[in-house]
């Protein structure tokens, strides 16, 4: 089985949370900003791998955007 899914989230400063988050990247995800959104491709073979990356995922995207909020432009 082959999972695949797109994660998309919109940011005051997404050039700074998809540099963060793409430094945590395993193999089978990219992450990139456009157009004030962040977009986080992932595929994977297994089901619970997914969740768990997803889960990762997500708390490092609340960590990035705490983060950039406070660094300055």
């Amino acid at each position: 089985m082959k999972v695949h899914g797109i994660i998309r989230t919109r940011h005051a400063r997404p050039d700074c949370v998809a540099a963060a988050l793409h430094a945590d990247n395993l193999l089978g995800m990219d992450t990139h900003a456009l157009d004030g959104i962040v977009e986080t491709t992932l595929t994977s073979e297994k089901l619970r791998s997914t969740i768990a990356s997803v889960d990762d995922y997500l708390m490092n995207l609340a960590i990035a955007e705490d983060t950039c909020c406070y660094v300055s432009h």
